[in-house]
């Protein structure tokens, strides 16, 4: 069993910057694949970002250019850095481990985006 924790949400105005942590209780380097995702209230839960073990990262489309997501093995830790931040944003952020046989998931950090 893994669990993951999730911090550095807050509230933060529009253009503003917050960077995620995803701490994780065992070795990340057995995963594959990690992910962010978000879900903003009444909509579903849609993924943000991936990076793979070697590092190869993907994006939605919508966070393209201002998300970064980085990922750290001996820290067991993965990040989501978020530039130019816009209230379509606010959301609560989930971390995400897909194991073989359990899909891992965090308790989620709420990030806003309000002026």
């Amino acid at each position: 069993q893994v669990q993951l924790v999730e911090s550095g949400g807050g509230l933060v105005q529009p253009g503003g910057s917050l960077r995620l942590s995803c701490a994780a209780s065992g070795p990340i380097g057995t995963f594959y694949v990690m992910g962010w995702y978000r879900q903003a209230p009444g909509k579903q839960r849609e993924l943000v970002a991936t990076i793979t073990s070697g590092g190869r990262t993907d994006y939605a489309n919508s966070v393209k250019g201002r998300f970064t997501v980085s990922r750290d093995n001996i820290k067991n830790t993965v990040y989501l850095q978020m530039n130019s931040l816009k209230p379509e944003d606010t959301a609560v952020y989930y971390c995400n481990a897909p194991g073989l046989s359990v899909n891992y998931w965090g308790q989620g950090t709420q990030v806003t985006v309000s002026s």
